[in-house]
């Protein structure tokens, strides 16, 4: 039987409550697949640095790239400072382990709402790849004559050819895998699925006015897409991708950008898929350890309430799955979630969901 060793950050807030049930379903997609983990907890979060003045230790990176994958449940607490914990363990992470693919699934589920009007769950389900280790989020800048009427600040959008390239290379992967000829990308014309393209990658971008960025990754998008001539290579504007996002999303296959405009559209995209409630996204590196966790917040307020939505921890748990190479575990795992968005839930919302959060875990094992 296979055997895996996963990482576990629970963090703070209702992030043990959620983590907690995606382990559940976890063991038992194992149960039904072949395979056993086990797990080491990591008390990094609020907490721990409240009670230590410690974020990370310095050999956090070191002791994570010894798992297979790592699961965080959330990050925030009320009585630590914005900032503080976000920069010092997910953007410190990220960085350390060189988890440059940002991966976040848009996918609306069967019974759950969206604010898009006449949109269905075929309208909504493309995936954005967002570059995740360079741009504004390097830090590099700073300030000139701090505090006078003639301060200065400045934050620079830096990437390399190298950072570029893997990430729309990753993107292209992506799409084709996707998609086969036998199930073509919806948005697809009939002249493209003519000329054999099943897939769609969808450069979101600002060539106009951040010129020389965008220069680089344009010529870059355009040269490795010569090595994939089964993909349907477009290109939009931020701005323009966003009013795409509401209007027609089912344009949209996978959409590959930089780190900034990456962070802006995945929130966008979580909203019309339902909410934080159902949204799972990845901290990818394709040749190291990856890092899955529910995008929504820590929710103190529901600390300790069991009322909390844990699905988005559970499909967070299912993209591990996939990225282990156990993908018709982590397949099933998305199935039995559609049956009980589908089927069983009032609601998305913490404490109108019909169940306690416990009790939303065993739906979705009793479904698998």
């Amino acid at each position: 039987m296979k055997h895996y060793n996963f990482a576990v950050i629970s963090g703070d807030g209702t992030g043990p409550e959620v983590v907690a049930e995606a382990l559940k379903v976890l063991e038992a997609a194992g149960k039904k697949y072949g395979f056993e983990f086990s797990t080491t907890e990591f008390n990094w979060g609020g907490e721990h640095y409240l009670s230590t003045g410690e974020v990370l230790p310095e050999d956090a990176a070191e002791q994570l790239k010894k798992f297979d994958a790592v699961l965080l449940g959330a990050i925030g607490h009320p009585k630590v400072k914005p900032g503080i914990l976000e920069k010092g363990i997910l953007l410190k992470l990220r960085f350390d382990l060189d988890q440059y693919i940002n991966l976040r699934p848009v996918k609306l589920f069967p019974g759950v709402e969206t604010p898009l009007a006449n949109k269905k769950p075929e309208d909504i389900d493309y995936v954005v790849v967002r570059e995740n280790v360079g741009g504004l989020y390097t830090g590099i800048g700073g300030f000139t004559m701090k505090g006078t009427a003639d301060e200065t600040a400045v934050q620079s959008m830096v990437y390399t050819r190298n950072q570029v390239e893997r990430c729309i290379r990753y993107s292209f992967d992506l799409a084709r895998k996707r998609h086969t000829k036998e199930n073509p990308w919806r948005g697809l014309k009939e002249k493209d699925i003519a000329e054999g393209k099943t897939a769609q990658l969808t450069l979101c971008g600002k060539t106009n006015v951040l010129t020389y960025v965008f220069d680089l990754w344009e010529r870059v998008f355009h040269e490795v897409g010569k090595e994939y001539p089964d993909v349907k290579m477009d290109y939009a504007h931020v701005d323009a991708t966003t009013m795409w996002m509401v209007k027609n999303p089912e344009w949209f296959d996978v959409i590959v950008t930089e780190n900034m405009f990456g962070d802006i559209i995945t929130d966008l995209g979580a909203m019309t898929q339902g909410g934080m409630g159902v949204a799972a996204g990845g901290n990818i590196n394709p040749n190291g350890v990856s890092m899955f966790e529910p995008i929504g917040g820590s929710a103190p307020k529901y600390t300790g309430m069991g009322v909390i939505n844990p699905l988005a921890a559970v499909l967070a748990g299912a993209m591990m799955l996939d990225y282990i190479g156990e993908d018709e575990a982590a397949a099933d795992i998305e199935k039995s979630v559609a049956f009980v968005t589908g089927n069983k839930l009032k609601s998305m919302a913490a404490g109108k969901m019909g169940y306690s959060t416990s009790e939303v875990g065993d739906l979705v094992v009793e479904n698998l």
